[in-house]
């Protein structure tokens, strides 16, 4: 079953989905994490159960994570059936192994997950499709030039995030 829920946020108010899990710390395994006006973010759809305590576990490590006391979620992801292409999914392994307050670049991305050098274009694309920003840190993927580049959330948030984790590039 297919829960939603909103959380306030310093980003806005964020539209979380779920699927119930009998393995995910408090009981529900994330499938999204949408900001508002997020380029391919979710929306709402028929059938889903509005259920804003299935997700007190997650929204109490989002509001550690934002507090500034939480570097690293422990969350349990889930896809739904047909998310992302294994090349995406390769990808967005690679994003969950940047470590907080850290940023990498696409070309590192590309490499990391053993893409040719002309990939870094595709490594964009599917980090632009990473259905759970902030916790699937794509925010951390920089340009090769030290800018902010894309983020689905758009670059302001990208800049807030980076600036939470003390992390802002020179060239930001």
């Amino acid at each position: 079953m297919t829960h939603y829920g909103t959380l306030d946020s310093p980003l806005g108010e964020l539209l979380l989905v779920g699927e119930e899990s009998t393995t995910a710390p408090g009981g529900t395994a994330l499938t999204s994490l949408t900001v508002p006006g997020q380029k391919g973010g979710a929306a709402v759809r028929d059938g889903w159960t509005y259920a804003p305590d299935a997700f007190a576990e997650i929204a109490r490590q989002l509001r550690a994570y934002f507090d500034g006391t939480l570097t690293r979620f422990d969350i349990e992801f889930t896809a739904t059936p047909g998310t992302g292409t294994d090349f995406q999914r390769r990808v967005w392994q690679a994003l969950e192994e940047i470590p907080y307050g850290t940023t990498t670049t696409y070309g590192r991305i590309a490499a990391d997950i053993g893409a040719a050098r002309g990939a870094v274009r595709a490594v964009g694309t599917a980090i632009g499709a990473n259905p759970l920003l902030v916790v699937r840190p794509c925010h951390r993927v920089i340009a090769a030039d030290g800018s902010l580049s894309g983020y689905a959330g758009g670059p302001e948030r990208k800049r807030q995030l980076l600036g939470l984790e003390g992390s802002v590039p020179d060239a930001a």
